[in-house]
């Protein structure tokens, strides 16, 4: 086992290994953990049937030293196993009543992902107004990590909180540059988050204020396919054919060989026809009555 710690209160196995840099100390992880007491036979804590686990912040979320140092020590992708003295894990008095006093712990972990927040948290630090007197570069770089976390969230289908970072984002870049070119970089970021805030809303089903991030997206770029597309979505979700059909046949003149795009409009298609016969049969049902 590879010794950590160098007094061998934190040993290592690799079982695989990972891509990339390692863990960096001011990272949020998710990991899959499993961790047992004796030799690998009696299991006392595991998350291992989460299907999404939650990010973790190092330092504040993982309260033991032995696994940060494991941690520190792991790539996007691997998998170890850690052996924990009771010093590095829960010391003289354990954790009763499954963990007993001056206990060596063993943990699997699996590293899914990982975040570096350290940009974003000194950000926070800051008063108001030194955030305003940041370059823009750092300013830029807080907003895409917040974007970052966006993006994690939405892939692991947590709407809500992607939807919450995306606007933390925004709040970011909501300052105003007298250079075009420092705007324009602004602009370019806040179009992608208008875009993410878009999606989200549709998986939200809040298809009003999804059409409302993908006009704002079109207020920066009026040929947008994606905000176009978005758009279209929306009102096909509200039942606004003639808007929707607008939105996308806009959306099909720039890629006219977009899949997405294409099935969309057959679906509007389909829903409207379904719509007229729906309206027509109700105008039946009201008029025989008279006719009888």
């Amino acid at each position: 086992l590879q010794d950590l710690t160098g007094d061998g209160g934190v040993r290592k196995e690799q079982l695989r290994p990972g891509t990339g840099q390692p863990v960096p100390p001011s990272a949020s992880v998710a990991v899959k953990y499993s961790g047992y007491l004796g030799n690998w036979n009696k299991l006392f804590c595991s998350n291992g049937n989460s299907k999404y686990p939650r990010l973790m912040k190092l330092g504040k979320d993982i309260t033991l030293w032995g696994l940060e140092i494991g941690l520190l020590s792991m790539t996007k992708g691997e998998a170890a196993l850690f052996v924990l003295a009771p010093e590095y894990a829960y010391g003289q008095r354990g954790c009763p009543p499954s963990i007993p006093p001056n206990t060596t712990v063993l943990f699997k972990v699996e590293v899914l992902d990982f975040i570096d927040s350290e940009e974003c948290d000194a950000f926070f630090e800051l008063t108001c107004e030194q955030q305003e007197r940041l370059p823009l570069e750092k300013v830029l770089k807080v907003a895409a990590t917040e974007k970052e976390f966006g993006n994690y969230f939405f892939h692991k289908q947590c709407f809500k909180i992607a939807k919450d970072r995306y606007k933390r984002a925004l709040s970011i870049l909501g300052r105003r540059s007298s250079s075009k070119a420092e705007q324009s970089q602004i602009n370019a970021s806040k179009l992608l988050l208008f875009l993410n805030l878009s999606l989200t809303y549709l998986k939200l089903e809040c298809a009003d204020r999804a059409l409302k991030y993908g006009e704002l997206a079109l207020e920066m770029d009026q040929g947008n396919a994606k905000a176009l597309f978005r758009c279209g979505q929306a009102c096909l979700y509200m039942r606004e054919y003639s808007k929707s059909r607008d939105f996308l046949a806009r959306a099909q003149c720039i890629q006219p060989f977009n899949r997405d795009i294409n099935n969309e409009l057959k679906k509007l298609a389909r829903y409207y026809k379904e719509y007229k016969e729906m309206e027509k049969e109700m105008c039946c049902q009201m008029f025989d009555p008279l006719n009888s």
